[in-house]
């Protein structure tokens, strides 16, 4: 067993230290990393950041610690980390070698309390606590980078869904006519969006005439033009008009090529226009 009370007291006494230590080795030359701050408030939370990794990492050695109980009070300070938006906002390669200086400062503690208990351990307990320490470093590495990972992508989807839910709003112009501007690049995924959120919100604030201004896209392609020509006919069943404005030539002809039937829709060169003969 690696574990040994001894050693764990040292460290434990030696975890402020570590901080000052690490502070003090830290490249601050860089704005674009966090460690460059000159703000106290933010020097102060990272610093105490560190210093409650070391006072959990220690314990990795209390004879009293299980492994499992020492990852689970890991798991805290794992998640928090991941979720800081200076750690987030710091990259990743630049995280890592702080980790690996904190590992170094690990080994060189080990080195310091085998010189000041001289041969009562072994180089075999010696290399163990070192072994010990890397792999315990690399599980807990992997494991921040993949809950920052994971962090980060669910904060991109959240990002996407807040952006396509602001790409196709429906507008109320009066009690019963409704707006829907559409701007930017329409891909499938958008526009089966679009089509969801349109009837939806349609749906919601009762809208019986919906204009759909398609002067902000300049490109459509055979399944977007197929989607939104699905709307209008949805639309026509659930009794809501729709009225189209601002078909750009090159949007028209790919309709027509596709074999898009325009009779009974509703066109109007502009939105204004759309409004006005409304």
């Amino acid at each position: 067993m690696h574990q040994n009370n001894e050693l764990y007291l040292y460290m434990l006494d030696n975890t402020w230290k570590l901080t000052e230590d690490w502070y003090q080795s830290l490249d601050k030359s860089d704005p674009k990393v966090m460690y460059s701050s000159t703000d106290p408030q933010v020097i102060n939370t990272f610093k105490q950041q560190n210093y409650e990794f070391h006072k959990r990492f220690c314990t990795l050695f209390d004879e009293a610690e299980s492994e499992s109980n020492f990852l689970l009070k890991f798991e805290p300070w794992i998640v928090n980390i991941a979720r800081d938006e200076e750690h987030l906002d710091t990259p990743i390669h630049f995280i890592l070698r702080e980790f690996f200086k904190s590992q170094e400062q690990y080994i060189n503690l080990i080195n310091q309390f085998i010189k000041q208990n001289p041969n009562q351990y072994s180089r075999e307990t010696e290399n163990l606590w070192k072994n010990v320490i890397t792999q315990t470093f690399a599980k807990v590495m992997v494991w921040f980078t993949q809950e920052i990972t994971n962090y980060a992508n669910r904060q991109l989807e959240a990002s996407k869904e807040m952006i396509l839910e602001l790409s196709s709003p429906v507008i109320c112009l009066n009690n019963n006519t409704g707006l829907l501007p559409l701007i930017g690049e329409i891909d499938t995924a958008r526009a089966k969006h679009i089509l969801e959120q349109t009837l939806k919100q349609c749906s919601e604030k009762e809208i019986e005439h919906l204009l759909i201004d398609l002067s902000g896209v300049l490109i459509i392609d055979t399944m977007v033009a197929h989607q939104i020509f699905q709307l209008i006919n949805t639309l026509d069943v659930l009794g809501v008009k729709s009225t189209l404005s601002g078909i750009r030539p090159e949007i028209a002809h790919t309709a027509i090529q596709l074999g898009l039937d325009f009779e009974n829709i509703s066109i109007t060169s502009t939105l204004e226009r759309a409004i006005n003969d409304r």
